[in-house]
């Protein structure tokens, strides 16, 4: 029993700090948002398992050298993993290499208490974390864009063949009333990892054969992408009764919910349909229990003892592993100093003021702790500001998360042309303090400009970047290379906010009066 409990313990922590890493993911991603499950779902499963568990089996020499080696060299690679998810926790193939380690360390550990036939019996509840884990963007990207491109083209073909015309166009559906984006009308289309999830969890708990755990987890999917072309049906024909695209909006989390309760109902009808056919009497492990034999003292007195020390110490292990991924950062972070704080006073009750819902994807993208966006027009002006603000807590997610949000990098995306290069103004704020603001100007294929004033400023500021202003500091690839740069001069996200102004003017208003509009905007908004 005390092995059981340095086992449980060691693996436990293991787990836990895995999931801790993934959260992120799970709480900005809603396609992953079912993560917060899995781990106990993983758990319960396994309890199930260990329920009808069959006899321990000796395992040879030769297997107890590999199962402990295994172990050694998953355990050590966790040292370098934890050390590089500090400043990169949304770097995707962490996770995966995280997750596999301690689900190698785990088999590891029941192959060695157990014997084969315990490895093969708790495999699937250990390997079922898996399915939390978020699929690396190269394979996620192509297989969600195909998708909802081919949702689009079907759903268009069927609106015309109803009447209702409309045009695909990649993610797009053109209407009389206006576009409406599959990603936001059908991102339901995203609950593919879900269905993923709900088909294995059933066939688990049905214990299905292998070839109809495969079909259930089939049928989830096609479940899944019925609903959400139905959905897309649903969503246009309301915006084009209503003749207004804003009406999708009120109805788009009601249809998201719609479709997960379907996908589960209907995988849970599918695999006890599977469960009643007949099936030979021993491919049924839920209802054939195994025998229990009486371990002999004499043959696992060795292992017992062995397997207590290696637990012992792969908890010892985990806990110096998380000191010395701490104290690395902190190395390099004893002498920073902290920036003047700095906040934004919003003119809440302007009567030309209006706030602008984040865009969900920009949140997904950026990963804040919190944001505004808002846009208003002074009285003294016929031009719109237009503000963004977003904060980031420490701790929370990587450096790089803030610096990815640049004008030169969001307005292109939106038909803007930059003109020229940009460069660093300061502004005077409220106190007599100054803000440096990279400048940015753009273009459109009308007579606008766009100016657009951006500041990056984090709580403490790593002298090996100089001033977060220069291009060493503030520009980044958000590349291997620079993921790469943080973890090896230890940087990582301290605390850090972004404001952001964009001020739309004919192509005859002067920079000048631009910077001046600008700064008397700063003076009124900008606590320091």
């Amino acid at each position: 029993m005390a092995l059981l409990v340095w086992i449980a313990l060691a693996c436990g922590v293991l787990w836990f700090v895995c999931s801790r890493n993934l959260s992120e993911e799970w709480r900005f991603n809603e396609q992953y948002s079912y993560g917060w499950f899995v781990p106990f779902f993983a758990t319960y499963l396994f309890w199930l398992r260990w329920q009808d568990r069959p006899a321990r089996s000796l395992v040879r020499p030769l297997g107890v050298r590999l199962a402990i080696a295994l172990i050694i060299i998953s355990a050590l690679l966790l040292l370098p993993l934890r050390v590089f998810e500090i400043a990169n926790s949304d770097y995707r193939p962490l996770g995966w290499l995280h997750a596999l380690a301690a689900a190698a360390v785990s088999l590891g550990f029941i192959y060695l208490f157990g014997g084969r036939s315990w490895l093969r019996h708790f495999a699937f509840p250990v390997l079922f974390f898996l399915t939390a884990v978020p699929w690396i963007t190269a394979i996620e990207a192509p297989v969600i864009e195909g998708l909802m491109r081919a949702i689009a083209g079907l759903a268009a073909e069927t609106l015309s063949l109803c009447g209702v015309p409309a045009e695909a166009q990649g993610n797009l559906l053109r209407l009389p009333s206006g576009v409406v984006g599959v990603n936001e009308a059908c991102s339901g289309v995203r609950s593919l990892q879900t269905s993923i999830m709900i088909g294995l969890l059933f066939g688990e708990l049905r214990r299905l054969r292998p070839s109809r755990r495969v079909w259930l987890v089939v049928g989830a999917i096609a479940i899944a992408l019925f609903a959400n072309f139905v959905r897309v049906l649903f969503l246009v024909s309301v915006a084009s009764s209503a003749h207004d695209i804003s009406a999708v909006s009120r109805w788009h989390d009601p249809a998201a919910y719609t479709i997960l309760l379907l996908v589960f109902a209907g995988t849970m009808w599918m695999a006890w349909c599977f469960d009643r056919k007949p099936e030979p009497a021993t491919g049924h492990p839920r209802k054939v229990r195994a025998t229990r034999q009486r371990d002999v003292a004499g043959e696992y007195a060795p292992r017992v003892r062995a397997l207590q020390r290696v637990a012992c110490s792969l908890l010892i292990w985990m806990l110096a592993v998380e000191f010395a991924a701490e104290m690395w950062y902190r190395a390099h972070e004893y002498n920073l100093a902290a920036s003047p704080a700095w906040s934004i006073r919003w003119p809440l009750n302007g009567k030309a003021y209006r706030e602008i819902k984040p865009d969900d994807r920009v949140r997904q993208l950026l990963r804040y702790d919190w944001g505004r966006e808002a846009a208003w027009r002074r009285t003294d002006r016929a031009e719109t500001d237009y503000v963004f603000f977003f904060r980031w807590n420490p701790g929370s997610g990587t450096i790089l998360r803030a610096r990815a949000h640049r004008p030169d990098i969001c307005l292109p995306s939106a038909g803007w042309t930059q003109i020229g290069r940009d460069k660093i103004k300061h502004f005077e704020v409220s106190g007599g303090r100054e803000l440096p603001f990279r400048y940015f100007t753009f273009a459109n294929e009308g007579s606008l400009r766009a100016h657009a004033y951006y500041c990056l400023h984090e709580d403490r500021v790593h002298g090996v970047e100089g001033k977060v202003n220069d291009d060493a500091g503030l520009y980044s690839n958000w590349d291997l290379r620079d993921r790469w740069r943080v973890v090896r001069e230890g940087i990582r996200n301290l605390g850090q906010q972004v404001m952001e102004v964009i001020i739309v003017t004919p192509t005859n208003v002067s920079d000048v009066a631009v910077d001046q509009s600008f700064s008397e905007l700063l003076k009124q908004t900008v606590d320091s």
